[in-house]
């Protein structure tokens, strides 16, 4: 073996996901298509080739969070509007999507996504922070990323999600 080779990682994505189902088999399809992981009952359970075959069964292994990638492996749109749940407006320490800020999001078959999104006022001066935020959570996600910052349609309070509502009244905002 020569010393200039990268050595191979000690824990695969496989032994992740062998620690949620049954065998190798359910854990390779899984690993194929995530979708199918709510279909899978848990490890040790005595459903035939790993399918659940009760609501029990289904409850605990949809506790399980798994992230769907593609066919490709690349992030799904999904997996970014997840992400960017971790962008804080600094103004009002609410997450971007909670707030509506974020109208869109489209990933290309490179791993280059376009995020179109509004500021609560285009006079905003913290728009360079919400920029270096969105970088760090998207960091590994996706090759590159882009905000297109748009001002239609104009933001509002009622863009604002149920969550945001409840967060922006627990400090003291009250609608």
């Amino acid at each position: 073996m020569s010393d200039s080779l990268v050595p191979e990682p000690s824990y695969s994505i496989l032994d992740a996901v062998m620690h949620s189902v049954p065998d190798e088999g359910m854990a390779r399809k899984v690993i194929s298509n995530p979708t199918l992981a709510s279909t899978i009952g848990p490890v040790g359970s005595s459903t035939a080739d790993g399918l659940a075959d009760d609501k029990e069964a289904v409850s605990a292994a949809s506790k399980v969070t798994l992230t769907a990638i593609n066919d490709i492996g690349q992030a799904t749109a999904e997996d970014i509007l997840e992400a960017m749940h971790q962008v804080i407006d600094p103004e009002l320490g609410i997450n971007v999507v909670d707030l509506g800020l974020v109208y869109g999001i489209e990933i290309d078959g490179e791993g280059r996504c376009i995020l179109t999104m509004t500021l609560t006022t285009p006079a905003c001066p913290l728009t360079d922070l919400l920029e270096d935020e969105t970088a760090s959570v998207l960091a590994g996600l996706v090759e590159e990323f882009r905000i297109d910052w748009v001002w239609s349609p104009v933001w509002s309070m009622d863009m604002i999600s149920d969550e945001g509502r409840d967060q922006l009244n627990a400090i003291g905002y009250n609608f």
